[in-house]
């Protein structure tokens, strides 16, 4: 079964590789942005 399987090749996985870090970047700035904009939110709400 192992026989069948086309593995990808070196330039492919370090493509990859280095777009799933790029995008897993983009999403942890985007998470982190949104996290201190709702803590901003909330402080102005309970007076902080």
């Amino acid at each position: 079964e192992l026989r069948r399987v086309t593995w990808p090749t070196r330039e492919e996985t370090t493509r990859l590789t280095i777009m799933v870090v790029a995008v897993s970047a983009v999403i942890g700035v985007f998470l982190g942005l949104v996290d201190m904009g709702f803590s901003r939110l909330v402080g102005v709400f309970i007076g902080d």
